[in-house]
């Protein structure tokens, strides 16, 4: 088995601690989120990790499970939704200036991979487009590319540009080119129109990527934990 590591990774940013499961003793690396509001350990519970434990176990790869704040941002009607919003690009800044940085430096590496299935997949899919420099490979699986329907009809800039549905439309595709980008749904997903959707916004720009929709199985575990070896083998046998 992988060796595993809980750690805490203060925050200056937000102000606080958030928790990180390490997984893995050498390999490129992968920040992964968990689904709505689930736990940083959620994708080792439901074994989406274990389902790649050959390539984590031959130094292939990495993991870094990131806890998130869905419980503070988009999942908590007791603020506002420009709060809401607010404080996600918080989260954002964190991942862009504090964690992703220690992890370069810790990898001796300029990208790294991110991963997510469902919610998972929105924070992977948001963070690739908007900072592609930073990004190797993008494995989204059973992803959205919108939060507009958390912000009850509220809009901001900051709501736009956590909207890759909408802000990638207007980039420039050069940013991309770099990057291998992974869709993955299923014809019973209930994320599979969105899938299609932002697979039509990236071959209108040129910008290459991976469609895989397999059949006959749901939005949940079992296609997730399908699907995940076969796109890091593909990448990192």
């Amino acid at each position: 088995m992988p060796q595993i590591e809980h750690t805490d990774y203060y925050s200056h940013i937000l102000g606080t601690s958030l928790k990180v499961e390490v997984t893995g003793h050498y390999g490129h690396p992968v920040v992964m989120f968990p689904t709505s509001q689930g736990l940083y350990t959620q994708n080792h519970d439901f074994h989406l990790n274990g389902s790649i434990n050959w390539f984590i176990e031959q130094g292939k790869v990495k993991l870094y499970n990131v806890q998130t704040i869905d419980g503070w941002s988009f999942y908590d009607d007791k603020i506002s939704p420009q709060q809401r919003i607010k404080n996600y690009e918080l989260y954002v800044q964190f991942l862009i200036r504090e964690f992703i940085p220690y992890i370069q430096k810790l990898h001796n590496t300029h990208r790294v991979a991110v991963a997510g299935a469902s919610f998972g997949g929105y924070h992977a899919a948001n963070f690739a487009f908007r900072f592609p420099d930073v990004v190797s490979h993008l494995f989204c699986m059973s992803g959205a590319f919108s939060i507009r329907n958390f912000m009850d009809g509220y809009s901001d800039d900051l709501v736009y540009f956590n909207c890759p549905r909408e802000f990638v439309k207007n980039d420039e595709a050069w940013k991309y080119k770099h990057m291998h980008i992974v869709l993955s749904t299923s014809d019973q997903d209930i994320c599979k129109d969105k899938n299609l959707e932002m697979a039509g916004i990236l071959t209108a720009k040129g910008i290459d990527y991976w469609y895989d929709e397999r059949k006959w199985i749901n939005h949940d575990w079992p296609l997730w934990r399908m699907v995940f070896p076969t796109f890091i083998g593909a990448f990192f046998s």
